[in-house]
């Protein structure tokens, strides 16, 4: 199962699959940071629980060419320090409550954060705050009904009752974690580290969005909400 994650998730590779689908998935995200750099000649985003790294798919050539600069926003202990300042500025905050005014930004982005916000009413806050930020967004997330469970790297896993998503835990070594997890606690964060949308939860909480369904070998993989 690690080694299927690996193929399927290791974002650090190019060949992988997530770095396949992320690089295919940046064409609509293409044309918002050139939409907006041929209207005002640089573009601010907002990235919502986003890093650094994520942006290589696009690579520094093509960000120096439209003038973006990028705002990563993370709570407190989820701040990474920056590599490239002149590119990059990490920001401290809640994406379900931002200290911004309403269009603050030109663009507002997340990359299969908002399943990890906790229940529905921080889901909803989360969009609420995407889309006010910023006049044109791109928000990503993975499909409940796929059945690969791409945050611990396991088939099925998230259809299981919580107690035997427990028992897996604790028996097994789940996605890029170092150990199978020693106590209940440590085993409970596996259970409720993400809470996946399906297809109309995801139009629920973005009702005005254009949503782009990403599919493999037919089937929906994830879904995308944005503004165009």
């Amino acid at each position: 199962m690690r080694r299927i994650g690996q193929i399927i998730g290791d974002y650090d590779n190019p060949n992988s699959l997530g770095s396949r689908f992320r690089a295919r998935r940046s064409a609509p995200l293409r044309r918002l940071i050139e939409t907006v750099h041929a209207e005002k000649g640089a573009v601010r985003i907002l990235d919502v629980g986003g890093m650094e790294y994520y942006w290589d798919m696009l690579g520094e050539p093509y960000l120096a060419q439209h003038n973006v600069h990028i705002d990563l926003l993370n709570l407190k202990g989820d701040i990474r320090a920056i590599r490239n300042a002149q590119r990059f500025s990490a920001v401290e905050g809640n994406g379900c409550d931002m200290p911004f005014a309403d269009n603050s930004y030109d663009i507002c982005h997340s990359n299969s954060v908002i399943e990890h916000v906790g229940n529905w009413h921080n889901k909803v806050a989360f969009a609420r705050e995407t889309t006010r930020v910023a006049p044109h967004y791109f928000h990503q997330t993975p499909n409940f009904w796929f059945p690969w469970e791409p945050h611990q790297s396991m088939a099925f896993y998230h259809w299981l009752p919580a107690p035997m998503q427990l028992w897996i835990a604790r028996n097994y070594r789940l996605g890029w974690a170092k150990s199978k997890a020693e106590t209940v606690t440590d085993g409970m964060w596996a259970v409720e580290h993400a809470s996946m949308l399906d297809r109309t939860m995801f139009d629920s909480l973005f009702p005005n969005a254009k949503i782009i369904v990403e599919r493999l070998v037919g089937y929906p993989k994830s879904f995308v909400a944005t503004s165009s």
